[in-house]
């Protein structure tokens, strides 16, 4: 028979459980610190491609400010800015010529009532179409109202913008009693 007896003087204390929490804490503390580890890692990696890229883009910047810089000396001398004005008048004499001016006017023919007529038109071209500003000479209130209602059922006729309204003095022998001037958007369909 065997009896286990301590006849130690101090009775047996075991470290068992004190070296298993140590063990579990230090590889939790393992496993956080390569985590960590790893994070901080790749978010070093980040901020170096985010560095690099930010210095590509300012690299970029600096070369299209320089080309911009040189650029503007070129279009700042005397001869560049005369070829310019040339260049520009050139356009607008081709635009001006590529503009259907009957088709505006046959338009403009239908679109009136009766008991108005054209005073005075001025038409700006303006990028494929026209802003014509309008002085009317009208019978009555009542072919004003047709007037403006025309154009604003008008499909060739849109943006329309009433300027002034004004009667004539009926002392004027063959003036209109009323003048109306408005400005409106042509665009041929």
């Amino acid at each position: 028979m065997y009896v286990r007896l301590n006849l130690a003087t101090k009775p047996l204390v075991s470290h068992r459980p004190f070296l298993a929490g140590t063990a579990i804490a230090a590889l939790i503390g393992g496993i956080l610190f390569a985590l960590l580890g790893w994070r901080f890692y790749t978010l070093r990696q980040a901020d170096a491609d985010l560095r690099a890229r930010t210095e590509k883009v300012q690299n970029e910047m600096s070369r299209i400010y320089a080309q911009k810089q040189q650029l503007d000396g070129f279009f700042s001398h005397p001869e560049t800015v005369g070829l310019q004005g040339r260049a520009k008048f050139t356009a607008e004499v081709m635009e001006g010529s590529s503009f259907n001016w009957t088709q505006l006017f046959m338009d403009l023919e239908h679109t009136l009532p009766a008991g108005v007529h054209v005073l005075r038109i001025e038409p700006k071209l303006d990028k494929g179409g026209a802003e014509v500003s309008f002085a009317i000479g009208a019978a009555n209130e009542d072919a004003k109202l047709k007037l403006l209602k025309a154009f604003e059922d008008s499909k060739s006729f849109s943006g329309l913008k009433l300027t002034d309204e004004h009667t004539g003095t009926p002392s004027q022998p063959g003036g209109d009693p009323l003048t109306v001037e408005f400005t409106a958007v042509y665009s041929a369909i």
